[in-house]
């Protein structure tokens, strides 16, 4: 059977995922050299500085482009969830990931021009961009300007307390990212899902 061409992907946010992508690539790596010491840092602590703060920045200004994105064009409607089956919908997602697939069982939840992703997707993708991935900016830019950050937080220092959440979250995004990577794998072949994103055209 011949499949069906839904375009998933315009030109402005296959321009932010590229962006996007790249610049979390650089903070994770950045990121981890930077928690070593200076004489064990594979980049350099100094260099492992600069590349963060960049990509951080060049994250924020592409988030805007998201943010948005999602408000002026349709692509906002696949972030809303619907209170119905709420629980039951991604425990079925998840039932079908952990033994379904493996088992010849049908996707519950295809892709289709009303819905881009699978409640388990649109859960922990909402998490990700809307609340995650806000605290690591700001908070990323409280530890770039220190002496905007209240200086105590109970009995703990501010700052701790501020990058210990900015690290936390970044472990988050950086798993989140792993899981991603292999769920777009999943498909017709391992690329599939990559040519899309490249091309804005998914096949179903």
């Amino acid at each position: 059977m011949e499949s069906k061409k839904i375009y998933f992907y315009p030109v402005w946010l296959r321009i932010w995922h590229g962006i996007n992508a790249l610049g979390i690539i650089l903070l994770i790596v950045t990121g981890i050299s930077m928690q070593s010491s200076v004489e064990n840092s594979f980049i350099g602590f100094g260099l492992a500085v600069n590349i963060h703060n960049v990509s951080g920045i060049a994250v924020t200004l592409n988030y805007f482009l998201f943010f948005i994105g999602n408000l002026a064009t349709t692509n906002g409607k696949f972030y809303i969830v619907k209170p119905k089956g709420f629980l039951k919908r991604p425990m079925k997602q998840a039932y079908y990931y952990a033994w379904g697939m493996f088992h010849g069982m049908k996707t519950p939840y295809p892709l289709s021009e009303k819905r881009k992703f699978n409640p388990l997707q649109k859960y922990f993708y909402i998490i990700v961009m809307y609340l995650a991935l806000p605290i690591v900016i700001v908070s990323g830019f409280a530890l770039l300007f220190p002496e905007i950050i209240i200086e105590k937080v109970y009995s703990l220092s501010g700052v701790l307390v501020t990058a210990v959440v900015h690290s936390a979250l970044g472990f988050f995004i950086s798993i989140f990212l792993i899981i991603h990577l292999y769920v777009a794998s999943i498909g017709k072949s391992p690329a599939e899902n990559f040519k899309s994103i490249l091309s804005g055209w998914h096949h179903v």
